[in-house]
């Protein structure tokens, strides 16, 4: 999806679904204007089958303010809350310079890329491949699924 942000870049967000994962690209400014989008979509996985792990991929984010910051708290928190793993991926630039400024780096688990918090997921499930896929074939004999394309 793509959303007019308001004052700055466009802001974008999209969400892949795996067996043990959601993954939440976000992209443009999280802010005041998006920050809301971010926590619908969080609110559609949370109401959704219960996934293990929850991975917000913050690669493509070019400006997050105090707004944007909140929620990925209130996200941390609500996980914390109902048992799902939380990850951040992607924090770079001045994302990353304000969650070590504000001491929240030590709080979140952060991954450099959503890859990489993918292959830790499936460590965690060694039953699933790298990428969230079931290895096994389905209870009827049927071949798992395809991954889903990134």
């Amino acid at each position: 999806m793509l959303f007019g942000a308001g004052h700055g870049s466009a802001f974008t967000i999209s969400c892949d679904l795996r067996e043990n994962a959601a993954v939440i690209r976000v992209g443009g400014e999280l802010g005041f204007h998006s920050a809301p989008l971010l926590r619908e979509q969080l609110r559609r996985i949370w109401d959704g089958p219960d996934r293990p792990f929850l991975i917000v991929d913050l690669t493509e984010v070019t400006f997050c303010d105090s707004v944007g910051l909140s929620e990925l708290v209130s996200a941390l928190q609500h996980s914390e809350a109902t048992g799902t793993r939380f990850v951040l991926a992607g924090v770079h630039g001045p994302l990353a310079r304000v969650l070590t400024i504000t001491g929240l780096r030590k709080a979140f688990e952060i991954h450099p890329s959503s890859d990489d918090a993918l292959r830790q997921a499936a460590e965690a499930r060694p039953d699933l491949p790298a990428d969230g896929r079931p290895l096994s074939p389905g209870p009827d004999g049927t071949p798992p699924p395809a991954a889903p394309a990134l």
